[in-house]
């Protein structure tokens, strides 16, 4: 797992998920809302952002949170794996209306009110934008690209436990040291210096798609 997508309906967990994806295994993490938005409310040109998204495409290793639909097939093209969070309407509402009024990573502005077009959006997302997602992702899991779809907040909690475990158990070997997780590159130390891992010391470890996305 080296280059990731995450992708869903607005105010399912995307962003916190990737955040935590990113803790747990190193990689670097890049938002599509950041790319998009400047912290006046406008918006880059849409030549900008695909010149910046073809640059984060270029690099070995990333995590990309969002979904864009002009673009998510470019991704696709890119990626190795795919966290597909398919939650209910309901979660996501509920998500967008606990986070107005936050300062956010993953977007250069704070969002103060839930405008209606944008609700109505998430409303309508399982109709007029999911089935177009799940085509997608078909046609690349058909061409190896590992996809994993997560209903709930026990499935996210199982995913990031399982990518914690593949990074820990060799899946970073190739990155670069500084992307790799503390467990892991303290396991590859002890490894180096012939020290069984039984008696060595255990390390203990201490952007809202919008009607107004370039389409």
């Amino acid at each position: 797992m080296r280059r990731v997508l995450v992708i869903g309906c607005p105010g399912a967990g995307k962003s916190t998920f990737a955040r935590r994806l990113r803790d747990a295994t190193g990689l670097p993490l890049y938002y599509l809302d950041m790319l998009w938005h400047k912290p006046d409310r406008t918006n880059v040109s849409r030549d900008e952002f695909d010149a910046r998204l073809r640059g984060i495409l270029e690099r070995d290793t990333w995590i990309i949170d969002g979904n864009f639909a002009r673009t998510l097939p470019e991704r696709l093209e890119r990626c190795d794996t795919v966290f597909f969070l398919d939650v209910p309407t309901e979660t996501c509402l509920a998500g967008v209306e606990a986070r107005i009024g936050t300062q956010r990573e993953d977007m250069p502005w704070i969002e103060h009110e839930f405008d209606e077009e944008f609700r109505r959006y998430i409303i309508d997302f399982p109709r007029e934008r999911r089935p177009q997602i799940i085509r997608m992702l078909a046609d690349a899991a058909a061409r190896g690209v590992r996809v994993r779809t997560l209903r709930s907040r026990g499935e996210f909690e199982t995913a990031l436990a399982d990518a914690r475990r593949n990074m820990g158990d060799g899946d970073d070997a190739d990155l670069p040291r500084g992307h790799q997780p503390r467990i892991a590159r303290r396991m590859q130390a002890i490894k180096a210096c012939g020290t069984s891992g039984a008696t060595a010391p255990i390390m203990r470890s201490t952007g809202t798609p919008s009607p107004m996305e370039p389409r």
